[in-house]
This record gives structure tokens, sequence and C-alpha cells, in this order.
């Protein structure tokens, strides 16, 4: 695939993934269409060589791979599906001082001054009784702007230019309406119907994120740069979907996609849970296959990067302060934040090279902390050999980020032709 129709589909990714939700939709149809078989996690598997599956959980976790009749040393990319956001508090309607506002919880590590002024959008999965008595799910997007959270102007905040800070509590909820007779059911319930849900006995719960309306784009004079929400970590998403998608069925390759590594990973559809493993013991139910398997494939674990920031300089190591558009990333830290390994990085190193692909090393200032991902996490739960490599990002965490036209597709040819 050629980077123009690349980038044109990764855009188009972005703007349909509002929530890891849809985001894993979008992924498991883009499967199906590549001819992946859906298998469920709660049935028998019956798996034949030569097929391609994938599996779901929690509707915001996807796991894709290769069933091959040989080879069995896997080339797993794994990548996480959430991003930072302001959630829906289960409760969530505050009228006060002629308005409605939603009162939110922030998600992540997210940076709050953006999120002001801007157009939001609602999205997630609702839980609701039919008229047989029976739970569903279903997911919603309401795209339409419905609220905003307007900035104290600063005739009534002298220091907004000096150190402005942000209370989580009472400075971020998004005034939705002076209508004081808004009843948030009720404006479920609309939603659902647009969707020829009518059958609606009671709502259960919900999982809504907002989300900034602006579309990606292509940014730049010579459009240089793609901008878009969630970038961190739709962008390797992406990536690895169409990688798995691109190679042939005798190829032994696996991609997951795991939900709240920004929070840590700590749950049953994050890295730090049994998914990835459950599934692979599912693959190879003899245990000694199952270790042969594990010891002579490699994860690459894609999660974004530290661009340097051309207005802050001193906030990266000089040495090792990667660029835009100037290839992937490998991510390496001493105290194995990052997982990669002189091992794994001349192998990755070695694939990128007889593609001509340009590669660059970040590590962070040794007087600064250093984020993690879901590599180091894997790599200690099953004892496969990873790296970290990621794809160079401005605006990481904020709620519009800034990548390269060039990086992604790089990683891609990359992944696809990765020789293990």
């Amino acid at each position: 695939m050629n980077k123009e129709d690349f980038n044109e589909g990764l855009i188009g990714f972005l703007n349909a993934s509002p929530t890891p939700f849809h985001a894993t939709k979008n992924m498991s149809m883009m499967f199906e269409n590549a001819g992946f078989k859906r298998l469920i996690e709660k049935e028998k598997w019956e798996l034949q060589e030569g097929q391609k599956y994938y599996v779901t959980r929690n509707d915001s976790s996807v796991i894709a791979f290769t069933y091959p009749k040989k080879e069995k040393n896997y080339v797993m990319v794994g990548a996480h599906t959430d991003s930072p956001n302001l959630k829906l508090k289960p409760n969530p309607i505050i009228k006060e001082h002629g308005v409605v506002k939603f009162g939110v919880e922030p998600y992540g590590g997210l940076l709050l001054n953006p999120w002001f002024d801007r157009d939001l959008s609602l999205a997630g999965k609702v839980s609701y009784l039919d008229a047989n008595d029976e739970i569903q799910e279903t997911l919603i997007d309401v795209k339409k702007s419905i609220a905003t959270i307007p900035s104290l102007a600063i005739h009534l905040d002298e220091m907004a230019n000096k150190e402005r800070t942000v209370n989580k509590q009472t400075d971020i909820s998004p005034v939705l309406t002076t209508d004081d007779d808004f009843e948030f059911d009720e404006f479920i319930k609309w939603q659902l119907s647009k969707l020829d849900i009518l059958d609606v006995k009671a709502l259960y719960a919900s999982e809504l994120s907002f989300y900034d309306t602006q579309d990606a784009s292509f940014v730049g004079l010579h459009d240089d740069f793609i901008a878009s929400a969630r970038l961190d970590n739709l962008l390797s998403c992406y990536v690895g979907m169409l990688s798995i998608c691109s190679v042939e069925a005798d190829k032994p390759m696996l991609f997951i996609a795991s939900d709240h590594e920004e929070v840590g990973s700590d749950s049953s559809s994050g890295a730090g849970g049994s998914f990835l493993e459950n599934t692979l013991k599912r693959m190879f139910s003899d245990y000694d296959e199952y270790m042969n398997m594990i010891r002579t494939s490699i994860l690459i674990s894609a999660d974004n990067a530290h661009a340097i920031h051309p207005n802050y300089p001193s906030k990266h190591d000089k040495e090792h302060a990667p660029k835009i558009n100037a290839g992937v990333v490998i991510k390496i830290n001493a105290n194995q934040r990052y997982a990669s390994n002189s091992t794994t990085i001349s192998r990755f190193m070695n694939s990128a090279s007889l593609l001509d692909e340009k590669l660059q090393n970040f590590v962070t200032r040794s007087d600064m902390g250093c984020g993690s991902t879901i590599g180091p996490i894997t790599a200690t739960r099953l004892g496969i050999e990873t790296i970290d490599v990621g794809l160079p990002t401005l605006g990481m965490h904020s709620i519009r980020e800034l990548c390269g036209r060039d990086d992604a597709h790089s990683l891609y040819k990359i992944l696809v032709a990765f020789k293990n």
C-alpha cells in the first residue's frame, strides 16, 4: 500500500474511532473483510491450520492472528485502544447557574488545558433492558457538538497566562444546554432510537466519553504532519491492524490491541490481564509447543514516542531526541520501563535495514521520569522477547496530537516484512 492511501485510511480510522469500543469494532470489521474468522471466548475453538482468526474481549480489546501449518515463531505486534479523555460520571447531570452541565472524571494522564473551548461530542457503550427482559449492549456516537468547557475570561483570572491550574472536580464540567427540563435518560433513549432501538424498558449502565469533534487532518506547509485526537495510540492500532491484514496466512503473525493502558493495564481486557495468554494457550495446548513458540517469537510493542519539542529542546536528551518524519523510534530505558534489549533491538534494526528504513533512538533525560508501555507488562507475563518502538509525536495526551505523515507508513513496511 502506498503512503497516500495508507494515510487517507488512517485519517478515516481516527475519525470513526472516538472510543476504544468503536476502535475495536472498526478493527473487527477490517479483519472480517480481510478473511479473518471470528472466535468467541466462551465457545469451544476448533482452529484449522492455514486460517486467520480474531477474538475480542469487553468490546474494547482485540487479538487477530494467523494460524500457519508449519512455522510457529510469531511476530507479535502490541498496541492499546484507549486514550486519555473525560469520562461521564454515572449520575452526570448538574443543573445550576442557568445551565445544565455534565459531571466528568479524567481518564488517564490527560493535558486538561487544551480541553477548554472545544466543540465536544459524546460516544461509548450503553447497556439496557429490552422488551424481552434481556440485557443488551450497543455503541452510540452522538457526533453532533453538544457541549463545551468555556474558559474563565482573563478579566476574572489575572494569572491565567502565568500559572493556570485546573481543578478536576470543579473546572472541567462541559456545559450542555440552558434547557432546565433536560433529562439524561431521555437523551440516551433518543440516541438509541436513532439506531432503531425502540424497545428500551430500562437503561442500566453506560461507559461514555467526551471527544473533540474536529476531524483528523493534514497540517503543515507541505502537509508535513497529521493532527488528530487519540493518535496515542490509535496510530499504532491502525499500523498493526493493516500489517496483519497485509500478510499471507502462512506467515505467523499476531496483533493485539489492549484497553486500559493509560491507567496501568490492570484489567481483564488490559495487557496486565489474561487475554493474550489465554488466547495463546488455546492456540498451543501442548505446554512444550507453547513454550517453544514463546521463546522463538518476538513482541513489538508499538506506542507513540516523544518527538523533540522545538520550543522546549531542554526537556530532551539531545543525543536521543527523535524528530518527526525521521523514522521509527526504538525506546530504551535502563530501568526496564521499556522492554527493549540488545537482542530485540538488533533484530528490529536488521529488518529495517533490509528495507532502507530509518530508525531513531529515544532515551529520556536521566533526571526526568519515564512513562511505560504494554511492552514490559507483556514480557513479564509471558516471558517473550520484546522491543518497544513508537512513532514520534508532539502534544502527547493533549486533546489534539501531532505526528508525521511518513513515520507510520515506515513502521507498516517494517512490520509486514519483518523476518523473525
